[in-house]
């Protein structure tokens, strides 16, 4: 049974930097797609930015492009998300998940979904 869990999320002042991370069980992540979510207070879930089996990357927006990348860690059969410059906007709920990554990042392309991870910036 495949599995996806988020971790790295916390409480990180304006400004700072978190790296997420999406671990999996029961599937090596290297031959997947996979998406990174997020689902601000009160909002609908939104993509992020996903990466493809050939390690191309899209993003959903222009707000996050150059503070956020993903990459792979085949070693931990991770996806991380680094954010940098984080922004009280940011705050939210985030998810990964395994799908299809085309350039919308939208919620229909995808399967499986981990639990998430709480993200604040806050001062």
């Amino acid at each position: 049974q495949v599995q996806l869990v988020e971790s790295g999320g916390g409480l990180v002042q304006p400004g700072g930097s978190l790296r997420l991370s999406c671990a999996a069980s029961g599937v090596r992540l290297r031959y997947h797609d996979i998406g990174w979510f997020r689902q601000a207070p009160g909002k609908e879930r939104e993509g992020i930015s996903c990466i493809d089996s050939e390690n191309f990357w899209r993003f959903a927006g222009d707000s996050m492009e150059g503070r956020f990348t993903m990459s792979r860690d085949e070693a931990k059969n991770s996806v991380d998300l680094q954010m940098n410059d984080l922004k009280p906007e940011d705050t939210g709920v985030y998810y990964c998940a395994m799908g299809v990554c085309r350039g919308s990042v939208a919620l229909h392309d995808y399967e499986i979904w981990g639990q998430g991870t709480q993200v604040t910036v806050s001062s």
